[in-house]
């Protein structure tokens, strides 16, 4: 490509539509669900209002804003930005609308030099199990071939060869907790770039491994992660290699292409990135044993927060993971505390809208009859009765400060929090997944100086509460998001996959 043409501005077209869809939910979602998590209005707005919440924070679209500045040669189309907290598969109507009013503003913005999608890659909906493969696919039946396409993934993306194939480049999260999704948007729009100015020529290799693996033994704090990851950054440090995905997939979704898989993308070397895929693929299946991880009991956590006062013991209820499509009102744990009078414990967040309007009309300091949580399904355990004392009351508004989402504003929707023998429990009107410490500072809780915080999260908590917490146990507790396979019935999972069955997989 010409000098002149390397100096001139290029555009590029953004947008995306995000959700980790959890068949085993039984609550659906809808588009309703997607214009209250949006925050961008009923009409899901582009342009300034995608640009107002999402510029200089630690998201995709922040990393997208970054490296448009950096260049200084971009100009940035923002089309839509949706996303719905994970929950049930989505409505086709939801999917429908939101696909086509991105598809119908990129129509509009043509032409132009490339498109960037930040998209999830688990998201099934009624009609499509692979729903980012058909938003891509319909992105390119409309730019046609010779526009470049980056896709940004989650690391718990399934992600299929159609994304692959269709998509110039793909990234994933390198992650968990996310908290470089600011790096990965400010990768995929410069080698975009580059890809436009015809500086690089991106070849894409897929491969997808015969396994699913649970999100606490994902997390990249710790091992086999931790290994797996050094490698990965070797493998893309090497000579025409430009970007390598390691994603570990969502295996809450009972669809045929769940699981791990490898993407990397070269600089017109196919044979080195083929190279480099199969020496991460050999890596990942060579300690697939590792991923299994060690669950507490509730008696044994409060047992031993009992016998070590000192410091904060974190109890990670990823069973009840709203995060990954849990209903968020879960109550085994909570049950427990109160059983066991536990005091300094926190249970947050617990998504009850109705006992937050309840202590809401009652006012701080009143005493209500509440039942509090277990009100989804009978997954998760039944509500408990109690009469609660009103501490404290919240809008439920606050600024991320932790690693992840830095910056944004989040909203859990009106809060409280409640007293129940000694037990407080932090009760909010939304499902939000308890990832950042202001999330409790707003309703007046310093978690460092209590002794023992269940959180509904997996693994997200670990970016800023973990760092308070002097232990951290993961729950063995009841729900659809439980680290452990035999808590699920697969009808639709290509087989045989590990560890479900016995599989002999050679990796050369």
């Amino acid at each position: 490509m010409s000098d002149l043409r390397s100096m001139l501005e290029l555009r590029i077209a953004t947008g995306g539509i995000q959700h980790e869809t959890n068949t085993f939910a039984i609550v659906p979602t809808t588009l309703t669900d997607f214009v209250r998590d949006s925050r961008c209005g009923p009409a899901f707005s582009g342009g300034e209002a995608i640009e107002r919440l999402y510029r200089n924070t630690g998201t995709i679209h922040g990393g997208y804003y970054d490296a448009a500045e950096d260049d200084g040669s971009i100009e940035l189309l923002p089309l839509l930005c949706a996303r719905a907290q994970p929950s049930g598969v989505v409505e086709n109507g939801a999917f429908e609308f939101l696909v086509g009013a991105l598809l119908d503003r990129l129509e509009a913005a043509l032409p132009v030099d490339g498109v960037a999608l930040d998209l999830h890659g688990a998201m099934v909906t009624e009609e499509f199990e692979d729903a980012e493969g058909e938003i891509v696919a319909r992105v390119r039946d409309l730019v046609g071939p010779e526009i470049p396409i980056a896709v940004t993934l989650d690391l718990h993306a399934n992600v299929t060869s159609r994304v692959a194939e269709l998509s110039d480049i793909v990234i994933g999260f390198d992650t968990y907790p996310h908290v470089d999704m600011r790096e990965r948007g400010h990768e995929a729009v410069g080698l975009l770039a580059l890809t436009i100015r015809g500086e690089i020529q991106p070849v894409t290799v897929f491969r997808q491994l015969p396994l699913i693996t649970l999100p606490p033994m994902q997390c990249t704090l710790r091992e086999p992660m931790m290994g797996i990851m050094r490698q990965l950054h070797e493998e893309e440090a090497k000579p025409g290699i430009l970007t390598a995905t390691l994603s570990m997939g969502f295996p809450f979704a009972d669809i045929r292409h769940a699981g791990g898989s490898i993407v990397v993308v070269g600089d017109g070397d196919r044979q080195g990135a083929d190279d480099a895929a199969d020496r991460i693929a050999h890596l990942l299946w060579s300690v697939r044993d590792e991923f299994t991880p060690d669950l507490m009991g509730v008696d044994e956590v409060i047992a031993f927060a009992g016998e070590n006062p000192d410091g904060l013991v974190i109890y990670a209820d990823g069973s009840d993971n709203p995060g990954g499509g849990a209903p968020c009102d879960g109550t085994v744990a909570l049950g427990a505390l109160i059983e066991a009078g536990f005091e300094g414990a926190v249970v947050a967040l617990l998504a009850d809208p109705e006992s937050v309007a309840q202590a809401h009309a009652a006012g701080v300091g009143a005493k209500i009859d509440v039942h509090i949580g277990g009100k989804t399904d009978d997954r998760h355990g039944k509500p408990v009765a109690a009469k609660a004392y009103v501490r404290t009351l919240s809008d439920g508004r606050f600024t991320y400060r932790g690693p992840m989402n830095q910056g944004s504003a989040g909203e859990c929707g009106h809060m409280a929090v409640l007293v129940v023998e000694g037990v407080e429990v932090v009760v909010s009107e939304y499902r939000r997944q308890l990832i950042d410490a202001e999330m409790l500072r707003i309703v007046g809780i310093n978690p460092e100086h209590r002794r023992l915080l269940v959180v509904k999260s997996a693994v997200h908590f670990r970016a800023d509460l973990g760092l308070l917490a002097s232990h951290i146990f993961d729950a063995d507790t009841p729900g659809i998001h439980r680290p452990d396979f035999r808590n699920f019935s697969y009808r639709k999972l290509r087989r045989p996959i590990y560890p479900l069955d016995d599989v002999n997989l050679v990796i050369p």
